[in-house]
């Protein structure tokens, strides 16, 4: 299911994977019209809603009606954070994407800090502006998991990005769809960036706790499960063709 709003030729895309996030629509989707509002510049908000079984849908579509930003896309059944930020992604109209995550702990008051940044950079097409979460608010255990995931991670891929974790990202669209897709490539993003021979800008963002419920993509979405991708990425990383031009003719 896909539902179109009005704006024709947005600058930007806010992509926002969700499921089961009913209480967090709302108040989050009113943030980012007023963080993106002061900007002035136009822009499209799209919820992928990941096969949620309570009741996001009918709040997306309240909302919706009130909001002409707003375009939903719905997964008939929960593919994955990365599956539906990659459906967002494919389905955006503009060549710039801000994606944060749906549950309300990214502020999006932090998305003209990061816009800046990124807008700021001669070569922003193969630029990623990640989010830096400085004070986690989140339970011990999940602290605890993603530094150990991050650690692990920046020992074997070298990609110098503290957080890959953080929801709060933008980049070029171009780019994006030049990365290759798989499940957890969201937590990729930065060595799939500087495969492409591109740069990777950490900023520190605010991070809040919880409004509602409890987070839907857990703990061994960070360990156990991503160790496979881990090693599939380092792969990747060390099969880029590097030729040296020795002559360059117009």
């Amino acid at each position: 299911m896909v539902a179109e709003n009005s704006v024709t030729s947005p600058e930007y895309s806010v992509v926002v994977p969700v499921r089961n996030e009913a209480g967090n629509v709302a108040p989050l989707i009113a943030e980012i019209r007023a963080a993106m509002a002061a900007m002035g510049a136009a822009y499209e908000i799209i919820y992928v809603d990941d096969g949620s079984t309570d009741a996001t849908p009918a709040v997306l579509g309240e909302v919706a009606k009130d909001c002409s930003e707003l375009r939903i896309i719905r997964h008939k059944a929960s593919a994955g954070q990365s599956a539906a930020i990659i459906t967002g992604v494919n389905a955006a109209k503009a060549p710039t994407i801000i994606t944060l995550d749906g549950d309300g702990q990214n502020d999006p008051a932090d998305i003209p800090k990061l816009l800046a940044a990124f807008t700021a950079d001669a070569d922003r097409g193969r630029l990623l502006v990640a989010g830096q979460r400085t004070r986690r608010q989140d339970p011990w255990l999940k602290r605890v998991s993603s530094r150990i995931a991050n650690a692990v991670r920046a020992s074997l891929l070298g990609d110098g990005t503290p957080d890959t974790g953080c929801g709060l990202k933008v980049f070029s669209r171009a780019a994006f769809m030049s990365m290759p897709a798989f499940d957890h490539m969201h937590r990729f993003l930065p060595t799939l960036m500087l495969r492409l021979g591109g740069r990777v800008l950490s900023v520190p963002v605010n991070h809040r706790p919880r409004l509602e419920g409890v987070t839907k993509y857990g703990l061994f979405d960070r360990l156990g499960v991503g160790i496979v991708d881990l090693f599939g990425v380092w792969w990747l990383k060390r099969r880029v063709p590097r030729p040296e031009i020795e002559s360059n003719r117009e």
